[in-house]
């Protein structure tokens, strides 16, 4: 089915082309395979620490909570793209109306700002209680936790709101094809039939904003924490503080590093339409797929409420 608008009126649906050159039935049955496969992992893994966080009571300070907010925002955002994704390489949909293509973007860009500021939040809880210790238990409460998380979720919720009401001025006359597997901020722009580079600019800069603001607060508390460790904790409070604070670093390198990934491979010349594709499907899988693994592999308290919570329910025999 074409996807080129051959009447000059204004667009009211799009066309999801998918990857360029993987448009066989074979390329695509392969692709809602992998892509399914990744998904359902993706939930299964960050359910499981949601509901560890839920049935083991002593997880329940402001640590753990920000971890299982992590969790729902990492099933969260792969879900406003990936059912989508999966109905056009399985049934070939590849239209979606105007309305639900904003919405997409809307909650995509949204959710994905709000993790941003979580990690950063996460950040700063380490920072209060490796470098504030005595205040921290005052100062971190789970209720002033819990209204800080909602912060992050509303302000970046909110953050792309300017870029999208830009855009929504915009009149969409043309090719109504969009070169993604799902509604990208800039693959739709392209489709404009008026000068886009306001709504370019302010992207970037919101886009920017988001990701550099809190990577910049995220690594200024983390000299302060390697600092304090260094300078106060003895060997063994070293060793407990650095694998804590390193657990927590490899969640945030693998979020960031896959945003900078998406970004380069929008500014290099050259670069093919199928790698920023798939540039942003990595963006959109990897982080909530490792995240809980990370977790798991890393966090002590987590792994020994698994272990427990899997012998209670027989999974697991045997003691500890």
């Amino acid at each position: 089915m074409s996807g080129i608008n051959k009447t000059g009126l204004e667009i009211r649906e799009f066309f999801l082309v998918g990857f360029p050159q993987f448009q066989d039935q074979g390329s695509r049955n392969t692709l809602f395979a992998v892509l399914l496969t990744v998904y359902l992992l993706i939930l299964l893994g960050n359910l499981l620490i949601v509901l560890i966080f839920i049935l083991d009571e002593s997880l329940h300070t402001p640590m753990y909570m920000l971890i299982c907010s992590l969790a729902i925002l990492d099933m969260v955002i792969p879900s406003v793209t990936m059912p989508r994704m999966l109905a056009l390489f399985l049934f070939d949909s590849r239209l979606i109306s105007f309305a639900g293509c904003f919405t997409q973007m809307v909650f995509f860009l949204g959710l994905g700002t709000a993790e941003s500021f979580l990690l950063m939040l996460m950040a700063y809880d380490r920072y209060m209680a490796i470098c504030n210790p005595l205040h921290y238990p005052t100062i971190m409460s789970n209720s002033f936790v819990l209204k800080l998380i909602l912060c992050c979720w509303l302000g970046g919720l909110l953050s792309p709101m300017i870029s999208l009401t830009l855009a929504l001025r915009l009149l969409f006359c043309g090719a109504n094809e969009v070169v993604h597997c799902f509604c990208d901020y800039s693959a739709v722009l392209r489709l404009a039939c008026a000068d886009t580079a306001l709504s370019s600019y302010v992207a970037l800069a919101t886009a920017l904003s988001v990701l550099l603001i809190p990577l910049f607060f995220i690594l200024f508390s983390y000299v302060r924490i390697i600092r304090s460790v260094l300078q106060v904790a003895g060997s063994e409070g070293q060793r407990k503080a650095f694998s804590t604070c390193a657990t927590h670093l490899l969640v945030i390198s693998v979020f960031f590093l896959t945003a900078a990934g998406v970004y380069i491979s929008y500014r290099v010349p050259g670069v093919s339409s199928d790698v920023r594709i798939l540039a942003a499907v990595v963006q959109n899988a990897l982080p909530p797929l490792m995240n809980p693994v990370i977790y798991c592999l890393k966090t002590k308290e987590i792994r020994d409420s698994l272990l427990k919570t899997l012998r209670k329910t027989k999974i697991l025999p045997g003691a500890l």
